[in-house]
């Protein structure tokens, strides 16, 4: 299916240094919540199909995991970091545990029934399993296990397992609706599962149909869902829930196909605590079970140093092709120390924030080390708050205000003194749904857009704010997460421009981007969302009472035209409605986008198989095929 969306949005802003992104992903905001909760918020590359020494994505033409032959893990360790935050645990599908801190680590400790390929092209994993429609009308999926599935303990992996995922999404047929946000009950409102996941419950009413310990089951929607792909991922051992709530595995399969929701409560229990480990020391590996090509077995070379460092070790019961290096090491340590790390050998990967003196300070580095740069499914914009007693809302400035920010914005400016100078080919980004190195995207813009804000016009935009009624030196509070530069950098140069027009720009930038966002204390927030190839995934960022749509933006048309796309497996109905979305967003200015985020990775220059990945995985998306080659 060609990717029409730009992903299931994951929230991405900076934390503190040379951080570029949040790796903060919150049910209702991003999360990849259709699959199997891995959702990172990471830059990656378009021009995906080669690597330094030889690795390539997929074959000629594809972007899929390179098909490395015959393997003989190699001992070795490599390390890499994604920031200070320790890991969690096994289960990083919690509220407090979705995180790319998290998935990074539980990735390499799971296997699922498909993963994103470098430019958020969805492949299936073969060694996992295989699923197919088998029904358009209702639209029904069967799936199959592959018979050599199995976890740490040798138990195969099961309908079982998948059972037990989808009643981790809360579905309301077992647990009920849950209270309406005026409820006075929503207040204590408490889910059995603390999961950030419900698509699966709510989506697949019934749950998948099949037989305990098979290794095949279906799903059926009662409406056509185009993210279907996504529903069913990987999953989390039922066998270990069971024994650990004191049921056995046909027990807690029973209690939910009897949506038997007392019976389940204990397993919701061990679900939301069993697989996390707050002492931050190695949990037992026969909870913590494996079903990926590494382990937290420490007797099988996996180690927690706590504060530095987790190292896994290979699964010897992972029944695809082995780790090419036998140890990953996971370094807890903060981003603007990641190049220095990498210039004296702490690290051998990392995946900085992109700024010019990144790049430069890597490039220092010389021929020891290898740089690559290029496009990612992230980008930057600016929304508006619509908040009663705005300078936007329709009873103050209203559209013409609205028009008169856009008019001076000057989004070619920031391009050229801050993203070209990284990868030259860099564009002012015109579509919020489709990147620019996606196929489809000048036609796509063209059909929503026409080019009237691609330039600073000061003297249309005084027009404009003389018919807002807007009174010279209107506060524009510009809010973002404190501690990255680049965006230091953006709002003065929407000040030098804009506070010319009339307004006055304040750099309100405050530390944690999601309270700046809930605060609802700004008149424009600038931040970025990453996406991988989804069609639905970005909906609650327009909907009226999407989880996502911070600045309040109310539009019956658009509206209406996601509930046809989310309903809908003809794509080119979902072309036409998401053209009446971005033409809607362009004409009453939702937001603003202004460029796709720039990707930089950076390595040991005897690692082969370190390759970009545009989409939320980042570059740890093939982590089990790195290898040193010296």
């Amino acid at each position: 299916m060609a990717i029409v969306a730009a992903g299931a949005l994951v929230l991405s802003a900076c934390t503190s240094g040379t951080s570029e992104d949040d790796p903060t992903n919150e049910d209702g905001q991003g999360t990849e919540a259709e699959g199997d909760g891995e959702g990172t918020a990471a830059p990656g590359d378009d021009d995906a199909e080669t690597t330094s020494e030889g690795g390539e994505a997929g074959g000629e033409g594809q972007t899929s995991k390179p098909d490395l032959g015959d393997i003989t893990t190699k001992d070795d360790n490599i390390f890499y970091s994604v920031g200070a935050d320790e890991w969690a645990g096994l289960n990083a599908n919690t509220t407090e545990t979705n995180s790319v801190y998290n998935q990074v680590v539980s990735g390499r400790l799971g296997s699922s029934f498909w993963y994103y390929g470098t430019d958020g092209t969805i492949y299936p994993d073969t060694d996992f399993g295989t699923y197919k429609v088998t029904s358009e009308d209702p639209l029904t999926v069967e799936y199959t296990i592959s018979d050599e599935a199995v976890w740490e303990d040798g138990t195969p992996i099961t309908y079982n397992d998948f059972l037990f995922d989808w009643a981790a999404n809360n579905p309301p047929s077992i647990f009920g609706e849950p209270p309406a946000e005026d409820d006075p009950a929503a207040e204590d409102f408490v889910p059995a599962f603390n999961n950030v996941a419900s698509d699966w419950g709510i989506y697949v009413p019934e749950g998948p149909q099949g037989e305990l310990d098979g290794k095949t089951f279906t799903i059926e929607y009662p409406e056509p869902y185009p993210d279907y792909t996504l529903m069913v991922g990987g999953a989390l051992p039922a066998h270990v829930a069971a024994e650990q709530s004191g049921m056995t595995p046909e027990e807690l399969v029973t209690a939910i196909q009897e949506g038997d929701a007392e019976a389940i409560m204990p397993a919701a229990e061990f679900w939301n605590t069993g697989w996390l480990s707050p002492d931050k020391t190695l949990p037992d590996p026969m909870i913590a079970q494996s079903s990926g090509p590494y382990t937290i077995d420490a007797a099988k070379g996996a180690e927690w140093s706590q504060g530095e460092y987790i190292t896994l070790g290979p699964n010897d019961k992972y029944w695809g092709p082995p780790p090419a290096t036998s140890n990953l090491t996971f370094r807890f340590a903060a981003p603007e120390t990641h190049v220095q790390a990498l210039s004296n050998g702490d690290l051998n990967i990392i995946e900085p924030q992109a700024t010019v003196d990144t790049v430069q300070q890597i490039e220092a580095l010389g021929d020891s080390v290898t740089m690559e740069t290029g496009e990612s499914m992230t980008f930057e914009h600016l929304d508006f708050n619509f908040a009663e007693g705005s300078p936007w809302h329709e009873d103050n400035g209203g559209l013409a205000a609205r028009e008169a920010f856009a008019l001076c914005v000057p989004r070619q400016q920031i391009v050229d003194n801050l993203i070209k100078p990284i990868t030259e080919d860099a564009v002012v980004m015109n579509s919020r749904e489709v990147f620019p190195f996606q196929e489809g995207y000048e036609e796509h813009v063209a059909a929503i857009y026409d080019g009237r804000y691609d330039q600073v016009d000061l003297e249309a935009a005084k027009a404009k704010f003389e018919e807002s009624g807007l009174e010279e030196g209107t506060e524009i509070r510009i809010g973002y997460g404190a501690g990255n530069q680049r965006r230091v950098n953006e709002v003065a140069l929407i000040k030098a421009s804009c506070d010319q027009v009339g307004f006055n720009i304040v750099d309100a930038s405050a530390p944690g981007l999601g309270d700046v966002l809930s605060s609802g204390d700004w008149e424009i927030a600038l931040f970025a969302w990453a996406g991988s190839g989804t069609v639905t995934g970005s909906a609650f960022w327009y909907e009226s009472d999407g989880a996502g749509n911070y600045g309040g933006w109310v539009n019956e048309a658009a509206d209406a035209a996601w509930e046809t796309i989310s309903t809908t497996l003809d794509e080119e109905v979902q072309k036409e409605q998401l053209a009446i979305v971005e033409t809607e967003a362009w004409n009453t200015l939702h937001s603003i986008p202004v460029f796709a985020h720039p990707g930089v990775i950076a390595y040991d220059s005897t690692l082969d198989n370190v390759i970009h990945n545009s989409s939320q995985t980042g570059v740890a998306w093939n982590a089990e095929q790195w290898v040193r080659t010296e």
